[in-house]
């Protein structure tokens, strides 16, 4: 079992078993819903709507056939598509796994060319065996697809006499003939190396710079879950300087250039708790969604043709402790009119990091935190359709309480994370204005019992609203809400056959805007599918 991470709920409470059963197509009934937990459930299932592809021609090319038994990458080359052109209306990322036996929850990567274009976890299996699916729209990576390139993928894993689960992976890409809804970067370029750190050449004709970062706390440490860690004198035994506050920076040649809120991902088996997730995992589980960063406020220092340093960092990690990985990749759009493109950063003001974790000893101890950082970047470009401004304030702020109990047997947090960003453009031509703002919440409760039964009740929310505003009217706009709840229960310290665990999990996804609606529901029991209900 993993590092037991026990939180709090009242004494005496019982696991409630029941389940909402639905007519979707595929589902369980009542009387098919087992008593508890068996050797086999349903392979993972997500509510996230499938990539929409386009009715075009399309070609295949296959980037790894692999299977992880150990942290040995799989190597490979990756040679352009016949038949589908070099431009793409769309490209489709296909992985597709299988596992069984025992097997904690990995985590991997997929690089092509250096470019990572996947980052992910796998379930963990039953004995009797699982596959599951994830796909991922990767047209904004185009440029990279159009070369002949090297391929890396990794999941590390172990196989021995305990942990038996082998990881089987094939992973395609799909490409589909046409020009693309939006323009995709001219550019996607990686960080290189030096004796000085990592850095960054752009080209000299830059107009748009977007720096994507995969940011995740895992390994199995206390960074895994870093949303719990609490500072000296608290009694817990994940300590971090300054409490649980972490914002995920970027520096251009020392100077802040971007902050943003890590979203608190769970991985499958997250919380000492598998049975939350063996049918439907935490959101974005299976496909990290990376942190975006507009830096084209840099663009003007960055366009003179010499390589700049660009760090990341995470903000409240203890000095020397490990457990965050930060890939980057950064998308160009250059100006097909000029060969060079000058600017200069105009602005760059930040307020001073508020980060207030306070302690609270009894026999419920407590941490209350409440943090935040803002920051303001400004520049101008000057190009072939004349001077562009481009402004970009964003807002991190954090809040959460922290209970606990002697020994950690009950525990307990209740958190949420903003990152309100705005991203202003003006000059010749429309002036726009996006704005949009992410929240996350993380509602969970653990508690073990005398009769050792370990019961985690658990609430996720990932919700985003975005709104582009052209010349004062609205544009665009979208809103998300992806909430995942689940209530599992197991006894510990006892074999397999054992623990009559039983869970119930939920996850409803809606987005609508101007481009239409997406609805759709799933419910378990036991790892038995018992909803799938589309509402739009």
């Amino acid at each position: 079992m993993r590092r037991r991470i026990v939180m709090s709920m009242l004494a005496g409470v019982t696991l409630l078993a029941s389940a909402l059963f639905g007519t979707g197509a595929g589902t369980a009934q009542a009387a098919d819903v087992p008593t508890e937990f068996g050797t086999d459930w349903h392979d993972p299932v997500t509510a996230a709507p499938p990539v929409d592809r386009p009715h075009t021609t399309s070609c295949h090319v296959t980037l790894a056939d692999a299977q992880f038994r150990d942290f040995t990458p799989y190597r490979g080359t990756y040679t352009p598509p016949q038949g589908c052109g070099d431009h793409w209306s769309k490209v489709v990322l296909s992985l597709d796994g299988k596992v069984k036996g025992r097997q904690y929850d990995r985590l991997g990567y997929l690089h092509v060319g250096g470019v990572e274009i996947l980052r992910t976890s796998t379930p963990e299996p039953s004995p009797d065996g699982i596959a599951w699916h994830v796909e991922k729209d990767v047209t904004r990576y185009s440029d990279t697809f159009r070369r002949p390139q090297d391929v890396e993928m990794l999941i590390g894993n172990v196989v021995d006499s305990t942990y038996t689960g082998v990881i089987d992976v094939h992973a395609t890409l799909t490409f589909y003939a046409g020009r693309p809804a939006e323009r995709t970067p001219d550019r996607v370029l990686t960080l290189a190396d030096t004796p000085n750190g990592t850095t960054l050449t752009t080209p000299r004709n830059s107009e748009r710079i977007v720096a994507e970062v995969y940011a995740t706390g895992s390994g199995g440490g206390c960074e895994e879950f870093w949303y719990l860690t609490v500072a000296d004198p608290a009694s817990y035994s994940c300590k971090a300087d300054h409490g649980p506050y972490r914002e995920v920076q970027v520096k251009v040649d020392g100077r802040l250039a971007g902050i943003a809120a890590p979203f608190p991902n769970v991985w499958t088996g997250g919380w000492s708790n598998p049975f939350l997730w063996y049918v439907i995992p935490a959101q974005g589980a299976f496909d990290v969604r990376p942190i975006q960063y507009d830096l084209t406020p840099f663009a003007g220092l960055l366009n003179d043709g010499r390589p700049h340093r660009v760090e990341v960092s995470v903000v409240g990690v203890p000095a020397g402790q490990s457990g965050w990985s930060t890939p980057v990749n950064v998308l160009v759009w250059q100006d097909a009119h000029r060969a060079r493109v000058t600017g200069a950063l105009t602005a760059d003001t930040a307020t001073d990091l508020v980060n207030s974790s306070t302690y609270v000893p009894g026999s419920e101890n407590r941490v209350n935190t409440e943090a935040g950082h803002r920051l303001t970047v400004s520049g101008y470009l000057d190009t072939s359709h004349g001077r562009v401004t481009t402004t970009v304030s964003r807002t991190v702020a954090n809040t959460s309480v922290h209970r606990w109990t002697e020994g950690e047997n009950t525990d307990g947090l209740d958190a949420t994370w903003t990152d309100d960003e705005t991203v202003t453009t003006g000059g010749h031509g429309p002036a726009g204005v996006t704005h949009a703002r992410r929240t996350y919440t993380l509602n969970g409760t653990t508690t073990i019992g005398s009769d050792h039964r370990l019961r985690t009740v658990l609430t996720l929310g990932d919700r985003a609203s975005v709104t582009r505003r052209q010349d004062g009217r609205r544009a665009a706009w979208s809103r998300l809400d992806d909430t995942y709840s689940g209530d599992a229960a197991y006894t510990v310290d006892v074999p397999r056959e054992q623990r009559h665990a039983v869970g119930t999990s939920g996850e409803r996804y809606r987005s609508y805007g101007s481009e239409g609606c997406y609805d759709r529901s799933l419910a378990t029991a036991q790892g038995v599918l018992t909803e799938d209900r589309e509402r739009c």
